[in-house]
C-alpha cells in the first residue's frame, strides 16, 4: 500500500498516472490548480474512489505535505508554442514550481522525505539526426519550454546532492491518447478538421516524433515504484516514430474514412521559432526493469480521432 501525491492530476499525463495508482489501491492526494488544460470532469471519476482526495492548489503555494511515500510531479506548462508567446508561465510552473516542491520535501527531512518523481521531457536533449540520447547525454534545450524543463531537472539533481532529497526523473517521448488538450498535434488536427480548417504544420511536416501512449507512460511510473528505484533518470519511449505529416495523414484517413488525397487540408506555411527536427531517446534502461509499451499507435489512432469527432473541445 502506497501513499502518493500527484500534482497536475487533472491534466493529461497526470490523470493517467492518478488512475493507475488508484487502480492499485494506493491512496492518492491529487493537486491541481485547474488551468485551461485541466479536465474538471475527472473529479467525478476520481471521486468514485474512496482512496482519492483532492486539493485545488498551485504547486508554488503548497505549504506542507502529509507523510507520503511518493510525490509525483506531473504539473507543468508543456506546449512549445505557448512558451514562445509567454515564457513567464513556464518559468513559474516548470522552474519556480519545482524549486518550491523541493523546498517542501526538504522540510520533511526531520521525518521521512518522500521520493520525488518528476516528469521531464525528451526535449531537454535537443534535436538529433541519428544519435539516440541516453540518460547521460548532455542537455541541449532549443526553446523556452525545454529550457525550463532542463532547469527543473538540474535543480532536482543539485538538491539531491546537497540535501539528500531522493528522486527519480523521467523523460518520456511524445505522449498521446484520449484526454489530451487540443493544443497538441493529434487533438488539434481533429479540432481543425471538425471546423473545416487547415491543419498547421511547421517545416512542411518533416519533424519526426516518437509516440508513447499515456497509459504506457503511467505503467512506466508504476514499474519504477514497484522496483523501488531512487536517484535515477529514465528515458521512456514509444515504439512508433514518424514524421508529423505522416501522422496527420493517418488522422485524415480516419477522419474522412477514405484513402483520398486531403492535402488541401494542410497549412504548410506555419513557422515555429527554434523548431526541433527530431527527438530520439534510448530507453533500454527502463526496459531492463521489464517495462515496454503495449499500445499500438495504428490501433489507438482510430478511437482517438472518433472520440474527437464526437466531442468538441474548446
Amino acid at each position: 500500500m502506497k501513499l502518493v501525491y500527484v500534482t497536475g492530476c487533472l491534466g493529461f499525463i497526470g490523470s493517467y498516472v492518478t488512475k493507475a495508482c488508484l487502480d492499485r489501491g494506493w491512496y492518492v492526494r491529487g493537486i491541481d490548480k485547474v488551468t485551461y488544460a485541466a479536465d474538471i470532469k475527472l473529479l467525478e471519476l476520481f471521486g468514485g474512489y474512496k482512496n482519492f482526495s483532492f486539493e485545488k492548489l498551485d504547486i508554488n503555494n503548497i505549504e506542507s505535505i502529509f507523510d507520503c511515500d511518493y510525490f509525483i510531479n506531473c504539473a507543468a506548462e508543456s506546449h512549445v508554442d505557448n512558451s514562445i508567446v509567454n515564457t513567464d508561465a513556464f518559468m513559474h510552473s516548470n522552474v519556480d514550481g519545482v524549486y518550491h516542491i523541493l523546498e517542501v520535501i526538504k522540510n520533511k527531512s526531520h521525518f521521512k522525505m518522500p521520493i520525488f518523481i518528476h516528469f521531464s521531457s525528451d526535449e531537454v536533449y535537443g534535436d538529433t539526426k541519428i544519435e539516440k540520447y541516453t540518460e547521460c547525454s548532455r542537455l541541449n534545450p532549443s526553446n523556452p519550454y525545454s529550457a525550463s524543463k532542463a532547469a527543473g531537472d538540474m535543480l532536482i539533481t543539485a538538491w539531491s546532492r546537497t540535501f539528500n532529497i531522493p528522486y527519480v526523473i523521467v523523460r518520456p517521448s511524445n505522449n498521446y491518447g484520449i484526454g489530451q488538450y487540443v493544443e497538441k498535434l493529434i487533438p488539434k488536427a481533429c479540432k481543425f478538421l471538425s471546423l473545416g480548417r487547415k491543419i498547421p504544420l511547421h517545416l512542411n511536416g518533416t519533424p519526426r516524433r516518437t509516440w508513447l501512449h499515456a497509459a504506457d507512460t503511467a505503467e512506466a511510473i508504476i514499474t519504477i515504484i514497484e522496483h523501488n528505484k531512487v536517484n535515477e533518470i529514465y528515458n521512456i519511449s514509444g515504439d512508433y516514430e514518424d514524421s508529423n505529416i505522416n501522422v496527420v495523414n493517418k488522422i485524415l484517413k480516419v477522419f474522412y474514412n477514405d484513402d483520398k488525397d486531403h492535402s488541401d487540408m494542410l497549412d504548410l506555411d506555419y513557422k515555429r521559432p527554434g523548431a526541433d527536427i527530431r527527438y530520439l531517446i534510448d530507453d533500454s534502461k527502463i526496459r531492463e526493469l521489464g517495462w515496454k509499451p503495449v499500445c499500438e499507435f495504428d490501433d489507438e489512432i482510430f478511437g482517438i480521432v472518433e472520440y474527437h469527432k464526437e466531442n468538441f473541445i474548446w
